[in-house]
């Protein structure tokens, strides 16, 4: 199972029945993208709980109105068929209203990091 889709389902599931935080097996990969996601401001505080193998990922879910800050969560590049994309290709979310999490050779960012840094890589996913 694809861990990424499976973090990505856990956030969309919990806003949808409005609670306030969500707990994700640990790995760096989804940490960086959970971190990613609170500097942009659709999540509260995420920080890292427990040891080793127990460890989780804790995310507080932010809201605006009762309605969640994440309106949409797509999974791009897949398993089964990776998605890569030059730095001239990268295409602006909902008319730049979202944003990509792009794994580059410089680590994680935003596909608006990507552009300033001239860099193109694996677009991993959408939020709008």
């Amino acid at each position: 199972m694809d861990t990424i889709v499976d973090m990505l389902n856990r956030i969309r599931n919990a806003q949808m029945v409005e609670h306030p935080s969500v707990n994700i097996p640990f790995s760096n990969f989804k940490y960086e993208i959970a971190k990613i996601l609170e500097k942009q401001g659709f999540l509260g505080k995420v920080e890292k709980k427990g040891r080793k193998t127990r460890a989780v990922i804790e995310i507080a879910l932010k809201y605006q109105d009762k309605r969640p800050a994440i309106q949409g969560l797509k999974r791009v590049s897949k398993q089964g068929q990776r998605i890569y994309s030059v730095k001239d290709k990268l295409k602006k979310v909902k008319g730049g209203f979202g944003m990509s999490v792009i794994s580059t050779s410089k680590g994680l960012m935003t596909d608006e990091d990507a552009r300033k840094q001239n860099l193109g890589g694996e677009i991993i996913c959408e939020v709008w």
